[in-house]
């Protein structure tokens, strides 16, 4: 059986080197570069992971690596089932039986894709760590890692590279029509098509497969995204109970976007509808589909952890694109999906947010910080046109401001705004132009 699986191995060893670099449309994904660490490329199922994988083999290629001190290997295949941990030393040994003159004399990349599916496979990557001259990455679809046990297993000694689906300038890239020159030199026709294709984006949303395929296929791709998250990610690899319960949830939650919940009004929901589910399940389901990046959430901003924990949270999905697939209010859609992509964006940015709720009562959308940027309180608004929603918008960061020291104060807009005089110091922004700011 072992040599059955050497040779196995050996030949998907040998076909990565010789298979020819696909053609990909660039990532903006952040890669930390930390000696010692692996490199754990997470997100999403469908987000392009395995993509981004092959573009960092093929910026290594441009800086004069040679494909043979790089070890692709995808775990993702039926022959390999039932492997173990210690079936792992095999890829190793196989890679430097083809390459022995690298061993102990030059750097090497190890590339492990899907190797989540190996129990045990936490120990290895340590150990490979501990004992070769290697920069080592690993991704994978399921929410194992990033889950407690993995980080406890491997004890500090990975980074996380998250990969989203398309940001709007990825979006655009993947298009061909990103632009080249910074706003102040966009034409009428570039601003035109820029905007044009936000809306576009706001709407169908921004999984790489997903992209240029419209109504009904659309539709089904994207559902079948959620059900797979839920069903291999969430059900199985927790072996839920009440999965009726956890997809009612998910259909309130998605239905819901940049809304507020809270777990008790759900649930009082579901009791009333006859499910029998405890409230400290319902913080377990919400804390699966968290790691399984289907949806993300956010806290109030607030240095008190107790009020942090009982005022409600914002939902947001990893994609404006499963908004309209589970809003069924019937109305417009683009001031959430809008919202959304902010929320979005300053997390691939690296900010940590939060909201704010005022002691008068007003809310601002994002309190965005960061330790070299500094603050930033942003609400996000479709249109600034009426009067009454100006003064919302302003009052609410006038109001929140004197709370946050040397914090900057932003409207991040659709439309563009009216021909009126705002509070000079608040910034007003066009979705289209904050989308690519770099």
């Amino acid at each position: 059986m072992k040599g059955y699986l050497r040779g196995i191995i050996r030949q998907k060893i040998v076909d990565a080197q010789a298979a020819p670099l696909p053609e990909f449309t660039f990532r903006d994904t952040r890669v930390p570069e930390v000696e010692g660490k692996a490199i754990a490329v997470i997100g999403m199922r469908r987000s392009g992971k395995t993509t981004l994988l092959k573009q960092i083999i093929s910026e290594r290629v441009k800086q004069g690596v040679p494909r043979g001190g790089m070890l692709y290997f995808s775990f993702e295949d039926e022959r390999l089932a039932g492997m173990e941990s210690s079936d792992l030393d095999i890829v190793v040994e196989e890679f430097y039986r083809l390459h022995p003159q690298l061993r102990g004399q030059e750097r090497v990349v190890l590339f492990f894709d899907e190797i989540q599916v190996v129990p045990g496979w936490e120990l290895f990557i340590r150990r490979l760590l501990d004992t070769e001259n290697a920069e080592i990455f690993i991704s994978g679809s399921s929410s194992r890692l990033l889950s407690r046990e993995v980080a406890t297993s491997m004890r500090g000694r990975a980074m996380e590279a998250v990969v989203y689906p398309f940001s709007f300038r990825e979006y655009l890239r993947h298009k061909g029509v990103e632009p080249s020159k910074p706003v102040e030199e966009w034409t009428t026709s570039d601003r035109s098509t820029i905007e044009g294709e936000l809306r576009n984006y706001l709407a169908f949303g921004g999984f790489p497969e997903t992209t240029g395929i419209t109504g009904r296929d659309r539709q089904e791709l994207l559902r079948g995204y959620v059900d797979v998250a839920l069903l291999r990610d969430v059900i199985e690899r927790y072996a839920v109970t009440n999965p009726v319960a956890l997809r009612w949830m998910v259909r309130q939650l998605l239905g819901n976007a940049a809304g507020s919940f809270s777990i008790n009004r759900y649930y009082a929901d579901l009791k009333s509808q006859g499910f029998s589910v405890a409230k400290d399940t319902l913080h377990t389901y919400l804390g699966y589909l968290e790691d399984s990046f289907l949806l993300q959430t956010l806290c109030l901003a607030t240095d008190s952890e107790r009020r942090r924990m009982v005022n409600p949270r914002k939902v947001y999905p990893v994609d404006t694109g499963l908004i309209p697939l589970f809003d069924r209010s019937g109305k417009e859609n683009s001031g959430h999906a809008l919202e959304t992509a902010v929320f979005l964006e300053l997390a691939r940015r690296g900010y940590e947010t939060g909201y704010v709720h005022t002691t008068s009562g007003y809310v601002v959308d994002f309190l965005a910080r960061d330790m070299t940027k500094g603050d930033e309180l942003i609400q996000v608004c479709t249109d600034l046109t009426q009067s009454s929603t100006r003064e919302r918008e302003v009052r609410a960061l006038l109001d929140a401001a004197p709370e946050f020291r040397n914090v900057r104060l932003r409207v991040i807009t659709l439309e563009a705004p009216p021909r009126v005089e705002f509070p000079p110091e608040i910034t007003i922004t066009l979705a289209s132009e904050w989308l690519l700011l770099d």
